[in-house]
């Protein structure tokens, strides 16, 4: 486990968003996590000394904290001291007294929102719903040769029995259709009946057979989602989008097509993808990405910001050069916020990386150490001022 991860698996758990899975992952690498020296604190009994050490453990793996200018604008990146700071006390406070964390935890501004969480509602061929979030782990329900499972660190796999022919169906035999959403504020993670494996981002959806095609793997998508696709060769896993369709025989990708964005994105990240619109087919390599809007037919094809494009699903909001609107686009689809505005935002652009699971509160405030820009926070509504 490397350092970034420990920490957003901590922020996790202080959030109180990691499940008893992941606990007991953090317990178990507290020791091998070279933060916190125990013995140094126990020979120095000395706050600020062994402060000082976590921090500098801290920036080697994180990176320092910097504000610099970009076109006149401020620009500032929300990492290492000013976004780790507390949690790096936190460490050090938790391996020596488990109530300093819920303490820590319980301590809520009462002006704040949390971050979300793992949440999603499965309905199914018949129209029954499930709020897969509170239901218990085990077997779901059973479809045909289907069998839904919620496995003990959250997930829902689609399981297919072996007299079903791994998942498939004759051409011309019918198939029900399941679809998984999140709603503002919540993400989700789904094992599909071939083994391909998806991220769904806030406020998004898939649509999907619970036995695919002799021919073909199809599924239909809105929002964010990012795919590990199960190789096979005979069977091309298809996803559609919009007026788009990406064709894959076994890759990783990330697509991004929010009905109120005014672009999407698809973005390749290992193998190849073939994506089509308007009769205008690509061929992508990995670390491009097609970008497509309203105004144009096809596609512009550049390359991509991996650690951007992926800081979603990383657990973290990551920002290059963004106005505040698409800045709080995220935040409202994340933190489940509704957003307004009090004057001219038109002239301004923000970048830099904080982690998803802090309150909306520790955002906003590191976006108002650039000087430019204010937040109010009334129940679920923020203000946004100059």
């Amino acid at each position: 486990m490397t350092p970034d991860e420990y920490i957003l698996l901590f922020e996790k758990y202080m959030a109180g968003n990691a499940t008893p899975e992941e606990l007991s992952i953090l317990m178990a690498h507290k020791d091998d996590f070279e933060l916190a020296d125990i013995s140094a604190y126990e020979r120095t009994n000395n706050d600020e000394v062994v402060e000082k050490r976590i921090l500098d453990k801290l920036n080697e793996s994180t990176g320092h904290a910097r504000i610099r200018k970009i076109s006149g604008v401020r620009w500032f990146a929300a990492a290492s001291v000013l976004i780790l700071f507390s949690v790096g006390i936190v460490l050090w406070q938790g391996y020596h007294n488990k109530q300093s964390l819920q303490l820590l935890q319980a301590k809520k501004s009462t002006n704040d929102v949390g971050p979300g969480t793992d949440k999603a509602i499965l309905t199914l061929t018949n129209g029954k719903k499930i709020i897969l979030n509170d239901a218990d782990n085990g077997t779901l329900i059973k479809q045909g040769n289907i069998t839904i499972k919620k496995q003990k660190n959250g997930i829902v796999q689609y399981m297919v029995s072996a007299s079903a022919g791994q998942g498939a169906h004759k051409d011309g035999e019918t198939t029900g259709l399941n679809t998984i959403t999140t709603p503002r504020g919540g993400e989700y993670h789904i094992v599909l009946p071939d083994g391909s494996k998806v991220w769904l981002n806030a406020a998004s959806s898939i649509k999907f057979p619970t036995v695919f095609a002799a021919h073909e793997r199809k599924i239909e998508l809105t929002g964010e989602a990012y795919f590990e696709v199960a190789k096979n060769k005979e069977k091309p896993f298809k996803v559609k989008f919009n007026d788009q369709e990406v064709e894959v025989l076994g890759t990783h990708f990330d697509i991004k097509a929010y009905s109120d964005d005014p672009d999407t994105k698809t973005t390749l990240l290992e193998g190849s993808v073939k994506i089509s619109r308007n009769n205008i087919k690509q061929i992508l390599a990995p670390g491009q990405q097609a970008v497509s809007d309203a105004s144009s037919k096809g596609f512009n094809i550049q390359k991509a910001n991996i650690q951007e494009v992926m800081a979603w699903k990383n657990g973290y909001f990551m920002f290059n050069s963004l106005s505040i609107q698409s800045i709080m686009k995220q935040a409202s689809r994340w933190y489940d916020v509704d957003v307004v505005y009090q004057g001219n935002m038109t002239d301004k652009e923000y970048g830099g990386r904080i982690s998803k699971y802090k309150n909306i509160s520790e955002l906003l405030k590191n976006l108002e150490l650039t000087g430019t820009i204010h937040f109010k926070i009334e129940g679920r509504r923020v203000t946004v001022m100059q």
